[in-house]
């Protein structure tokens, strides 16, 4: 027979084995995800230079942005979600993530502009760079708890559905 005082206890080891394993799983899929973000924006990074030498640099942004984008759905779905084929509404809705990251990389490129007008390629890219990771984090937030969010049944509760993300914030 067990006491209050044991099963409190072994609560307690589920609940931090559970959030462990949570952790692990969390870390597995955020490190996949900036590998292939981080692969996937070097690559458009150097789109982007060369682009940028033959058409004005916003367009050569969008330009990047939108190929980059289409590849990056794919392999976040896939590879660091393992969700399958996004569909259109993936890519729509990942689509809208990346909308908002244009526009933050084009104001930080464009407020370097306007604050030093000189600036050589290498402060170009590396504030370039440094909106696309702070972008990304936030595209992984979104991603991960909403657009590619698993779905899991609802313990005890017949046959409805819940995302993963809210057993991912009970566990």
């Amino acid at each position: 027979m067990t006491t209050k005082a044991q099963r409190r206890t072994a609560a307690r080891k589920s609940t931090t084995i559970n959030g462990l394993h949570l952790i692990r799983r969390h870390a597995a899929a955020f490190l996949r995800f900036a590998g292939l973000g981080c692969g996937v924006t070097l690559a458009a990074s150097a789109a982007l230079v060369l682009l940028s030498q033959w058409i004005p640099w916003m367009a050569a942004n969008v330009l990047t942005t939108v190929v980059s984008t289409v590849a990056a759905t794919e392999l976040h779905a896939r590879v660091s979600f393992g969700h399958g084929r996004p569909g259109l509404d993936g890519h729509l809705k990942s689509a809208a993530t990346m909308a908002a990251g244009w526009l933050v990389t084009s104001v930080a490129v464009g407020a370097l502009a306007a604050l030093r007008p000189g600036a050589g390629l290498v402060v170009q890219q590396t504030v370039y760079l440094s909106a696309t990771a702070l972008v990304g984090l936030g595209r992984y937030l979104v991603l991960r708890l909403s657009v590619f969010a698993q779905r899991a049944p609802h313990p005890g509760a017949g046959d409805g559905v819940r995302s993963a993300a809210v057993y991912d914030a009970v566990a």
